[in-house]
């Protein structure tokens, strides 16, 4: 709809409710409380519709179900060879995928706007349902031509002096970063802080630190960028994948033949390992 008519109806549905759904600061526009809870309201509604639309599609034909699936920027690299196999046993289920940071994932499952979450390390307190998926190793990794590339048996304390490439604060890697330094008692001598895998490894190629980095982010590319994995003692640092719902309502059809299939161990083991 053009502007002039979403402000319309905007102002017939404030007069509706007998609230301002809409406050304005300057240029700025946000929602009111009232705003909030209708909004709040109206997406629980769609949210019923398209789970019961889902079902009843299920129910029918055993195809059309959706499923939509929410990853961390790091679980973009294996997430859709999950999709993938799970494709070839269940072509009819229609599957959306979204990729973005920890904190707009963990946004999205607080306000059940997916089926589905990818994440490393669920927060402690959150109120999911959380299935361990598979290992999430962390390496250190470096320019080929680094002067601790060729070493053998590397203390931390080696590296801990090195110029560090750091994801951005609240990420699932940042904060496993953090928690290892922290383990160790060693404030890291940031370099950068940057906000996606691609930038580090492009970083580390132009030879400006070292990073600590899921093995799955370690793509073919990056090898090809003279990127090579340190040989440091405590390391991997190993976590885990988990697939996360909430408990607050059944899952969809879609979403059940999901949750059953990527957690086969063959498929699991498939997946632990980028492409070579």
């Amino acid at each position: 709809m053009a502007q002039p008519t979403v402000s319309v109806q905007v102002k017939k549905l404030s007069a509706k409710v007998g609230l301002a759904l809409f406050e304005q600061s300057g240029r700025k526009i946000r929602l009111t409380e009232a705003g909030r809870e209708l909004y709040a309201l109206c997406q629980d509604i769609f949210d019923r519709i398209l789970d019961v639309e889902g079902r009843l599609a299920s129910l029918r034909t055993r195809t059309g179900a959706k499923l939509r699936i929410a990853v961390s920027t790091t679980g973009k690299y294996f997430a859709p060879r999950l999709i993938g196999k799970f494709w070839e046993s269940h072509p009819g289920v229609e599957v959306s995928l979204s990729v973005m940071s920890r904190q707009n994932l963990l946004h999205r499952l607080q306000a059940e706007l997916d089926d589905l979450y990818v994440l490393s390390d669920p927060p402690e307190g959150l109120v999911a349902v959380a299935h361990t998926l598979m290992a999430n190793p962390l390496y250190v990794y470096a320019r080929d031509d680094h002067r601790l590339a060729k070493r053998a048996g590397l203390s931390f304390a080696d590296i801990a002096q090195e110029p560090f490439l750091l994801r951005e604060p609240g990420s699932g890697t940042r904060m496993a970063c953090d928690a290892i330094f922290a383990r160790h008692g060693i404030e890291p001598t940031v370099r950068l802080e940057l906000d996606s895998n691609e930038a580090i490894k492009q970083s580390i190629a132009a030879g400006l630190g070292i990073a600590i980095l899921s093995r799955h982010a370690m793509t073919p590319v990056a090898r090809k960028g003279h990127i090579v994995q340190l040989d440091v003692e405590g390391f991997p640092v190993v976590g885990h994948w988990y697939l996360v719902h909430s408990d607050r309502r059944p899952l969809s059809p879609g979403a059940q033949l999901f949750v059953e299939h990527p957690l086969r161990p063959e498929i699991v083991h498939e997946m632990a390992e980028p492409i070579e």
